[in-house]
């Protein structure tokens, strides 16, 4: 694996990305982004055990920090992160494990990505706020009580989406249960698909794990 470099797509400490490019030609760029139910206590060092089997199967890695300080301020450095992806490519797939599955498959609603692969993914938001997932991480991400007004940040009510989106989770998952992934597959009809994997939330993301090299095995399929 090549160097990283970090690049700042803001003035806020926690507006940059880690951009790391592969030793030979490169499929596309992975967007990676971190979970971690938007809590201020967890960061990019989420992010970053993804990155190198990414780059050793051909792919330029950008994985994004952003200020986990509300929903106004994330989303709109997911946003802004995507915009400032400092390559061009053809092919730029968002790939976020549970809270950043949330925002990858929310930020291919606005542009920039041709597709999302979400792991264990917070893909309705509705439906998380009524479990009280995360201690009750929605209504601390958003403010206040999931209202209808929240319906622009919730994928399930963006689907589907014009770009095709790829789950993958574990039927063992009790931080962010299947029922999130299937929920929104059905909603989102053909621009989804899930793959069940008998894991739980974490070791789902195990780099020696089946699930890794099916994820792996995905992406290949879109180059």
């Amino acid at each position: 694996m090549s160097g990283k470099r970090k690049v700042a797509y803001g003035d806020d400490p926690s507006q940059y990305g880690e951009l790391t490019t592969p030793k030979g030609e490169s499929h596309g760029v992975a967007i990676v982004v971190h979970g971690g139910f938007w809590k201020p206590e967890y960061g990019i060092e989420y992010a970053r055990p993804l990155v190198p089997s990414l780059v050793d199967a051909g792919w330029t890695t950008w994985a994004i920090e952003y200020r986990r300080t509300g929903a106004t301020d994330t989303l709109a450095d997911v946003r802004s992160a995507i915009d400032a992806l400092p390559v061009k490519a053809d092919t730029v797939v968002g790939i976020g494990h549970s809270a950043g599955g949330h925002l990858a498959t929310w930020a291919a609603g606005h542009g920039g990505l041709t597709h999302v692969v979400s792991q264990a993914g917070v893909l309705d938001l509705q439906a998380a706020y009524d479990e009280g997932l995360g201690g009750g991480a929605v209504e601390m991400f958003l403010g206040h009580p999931f209202a209808p007004a929240d319906a622009d940040g919730d994928p399930i009510q963006q689907a589907p989406l014009d770009v095709p989106v790829w789950c993958i989770h574990g039927s063992a998952d009790d931080t962010v249960p299947i029922s999130q992934s299937r929920s929104y597959v059905a909603a989102a009809g053909g621009a989804a698909e899930l793959v069940e994997e008998e894991r739980d939330h974490f070791t789902l993301m195990e780099r020696s794990s089946d699930a890794s090299a099916k994820t792996l095995a995905h992406l290949e399929t879109l180059v």
